[in-house]
């Protein structure tokens, strides 16, 4: 009898921005402030691009780590996807970018699915897995969404924030990582979260950017509905599917959209509050970028452990939705090994990197005395 694959969890890594904005610096060119924002939304703060940051920068940024905690080289993926809404380019898709930075040999493509994206993509890489097609894949959310943000619009410029995650999959005999998902669309909502101009039914003209149609456009209370009504009703019925209870769970980690939102979840599922990651103060939304970093926070600070249950929970523009169940690295003293040497190696490496910058005054003033 053939042995049932699952898809293990093996590495994972993030990046964000160095830029901060604040509440206070948004409140001094739109009409907001630091009450009404944290108050309605739970945010506090969001990162902003720098100056040298691309999509596919910050997505091999992320994606480095992961790889490195995995145990592999990008030689050995077999699969590279990456979810996003902001791409660099229109053509060519940004996967195939960071496919040739990171040196990979391997196919690579694109999945959009607006907020959603990560999730949909965690979902498909681990059916590539479960199937005997691919072993090891590193799926990838990476945004840069306030290119798409209109500074003039309060209900949405104070909304987002740019990041990138990543995560490596590899097979496991082991019940581990994704036990069950749902993946979920309803385009009779396409207008509550829209981008109306500069796509190819509205090419981008001087009309466009009179009208500021290149911008994010949202209808808060639609989605707000729509996730309260239809997501946790997923999510529920993604817990039954893997055969526990909500109690069963322990650790859910929403889409980072609205911290109201994610309390309306928890009274839904009748769950505490404390069960529900909330990293949404320091980076607000991040779109495709928000569960996988979310997730990679929570495991930084040990929130989830070798065999956790963790629900996942994404929601976006289409309408769309994503929903996962996992399990964390059941049994796999690799998995373990493999942490253990990338974090004594990271700590290596800023001991070297700090010593060269304590030498470097030394190496300047011999530097100019052999000239003289």
């Amino acid at each position: 009898m053939t042995q049932e694959r699952y898809a293990r969890i093996a590495g994972w890594g993030k990046y964000v921005p160095e830029n901060v904005l604040t509440n206070d610096d948004l409140a001094k060119s739109v009409d907001t402030s630091d009450e009404w924002i944290t108050t309605r939304t739970g945010i506090k703060e969001r990162r902003i691009r720098g100056e040298n940051d691309t999509n596919s920068s910050m997505a091999v940024a992320a994606s480095e780590p992961a790889l490195e905690m995995a145990g592999l080289k990008a030689t050995d993926l077999d699969l590279i996807i990456v979810a996003t809404s902001s791409p660099d380019y229109l053509l060519p898709p940004v996967s195939s970018q960071v496919q040739d930075i990171l040196g990979a040999k391997c196919g690579a493509f694109q999945l959009g699915a607006g907020c959603s994206g990560w999730v949909y993509a965690l979902a498909v890489a681990t059916q590539f897995i479960k199937s005997g097609a691919y072993n090891n894949i590193l799926v990838v959310g990476s945004e840069i969404i306030s290119f798409a943000l209109d500074y003039t619009d309060r209900t949405t410029c104070v909304l987002f924030g740019d990041a990138a995650a990543a995560v490596v999959l590899t097979p496991s005999e082991e019940p581990t990582g994704v036990l069950s998902f749902e993946l979920g669309s309803d385009g009779s909502g396409a207008e509550a979260l829209i981008v109306p101009g500069a796509g190819s039914s509205k090419p981008l003209n001087q009309d466009v950017l009179d009208n500021r149609e290149n911008f994010i456009r949202m209808d808060g209370k639609a989605v707000f509905r729509f996730a309260a009504r239809t997501v946790a009703s997923s999510l529920k019925r993604t817990i039954d599917q893997a055969g526990l209870l909500p109690d069963d769970i322990d650790l859910f980690i929403p889409h980072q959209a609205n911290a109201r939102i994610v309390e309306a979840g928890a009274r839904f599922l009748r769950q505490p509050a404390e069960k529900f990651y909330l990293n949404i103060h320091k980076y607000g939304n991040t779109s495709t970028a928000s569960v996988p970093l979310a997730f990679v926070e929570a495991m930084e600070e040990g929130r989830l452990k070798e065999g956790d249950k963790v629900a996942m929970i994404a929601f976006g523009a289409g309408l769309s939705w994503a929903t996962v169940v996992a399990q964390v690295g059941v049994g796999d003293i690799s998995s373990a090994h493999s942490l253990f040497s990338y974090a004594v190696k990271r700590a290596r490496n800023r001991v070297v990197d700090g010593a060269q910058m304590a030498m470097l005054p030394l190496y300047t003033l011999f530097r100019r005395n052999k000239k003289k």
